[in-house]
């Protein structure tokens, strides 16, 4: 006879298979960044563990309509999660715009979920270990604990207001060549981070 399973153990059960098959969803239909999806992968199939959300970095034009906080009235007029050329980020500057544009470069975003204090511990001595300084238990309830860490490479300036491109092309450039510079090493962060994961986390 099974011994019969806990309100904190089914509802655990739940979310981590809700999770899961998300993340399946994502991948399957393209929409996982391709530098962390090796990490989700195991994450989906450990028994203990689900991710609810992720990015592994990226570069960005954002074209807001309101103010630079408020990411409900903004666009992404550009988007990559890789290295990008100048040549590209320019003509898209070029392109019609409606707000002020920023340029941003931003670092790796993990949401990762357990059913236990002992094992959410266990994400932020992972995350410790890959030397990340940014994250912490974000929900603590019965069979359900979140945490959230980030890199913290980051750049974010504006770029253009309404018609007017701000930024001049060299100086463009070598913001262009310092987010890709930045972006490497948050990668490399996150590469760390999930040799530790998988160390810890099973």
């Amino acid at each position: 006879m099974k011994p019969h399973k806990s309100t904190a153990e089914t509802r655990f059960g739940m979310i981590k298979s809700r999770h899961t098959e998300s993340f399946q969803h994502a991948l399957n239909i393209g929409r996982m960044d391709t530098p962390i999806i090796s990490l989700c992968e195991y994450i989906s199939k450990t028994n203990n563990y689900y991710t609810t959300s992720s990015c592994s970095g990226r570069i960005i034009l954002l074209d807001m309509q309101g103010n630079e906080k408020d990411k409900r009235e903004s666009l992404f007029h550009f988007k990559k999660h890789e290295f990008v050329q100048f040549e590209e980020i320019w003509k898209s500057l070029n392109e019609k715009t409606q707000g002020t544009v920023w340029f941003k470069m931003d670092s790796f975003i993990l949401h990762l979920g357990t059913d236990s204090l002992e094992n959410a511990e266990k994400i932020i001595q992972s995350m410790k270990k890959a030397g990340i300084k940014r994250g912490g238990i974000m929900v603590a309830k019965e069979g359900k604990f979140l945490t959230e860490f980030q890199g913290t490479q980051t750049i974010s300036l504006p770029v253009k207001e309404k018609n007017t491109i701000l930024i001049e092309q060299k100086y463009l450039k070598h913001v262009v060549e310092i987010a890709n510079q930045k972006l490497e090493k948050n990668l490399r962060q996150l590469e760390r981070l999930e040799k530790e994961i998988k160390k810890t986390l099973k």
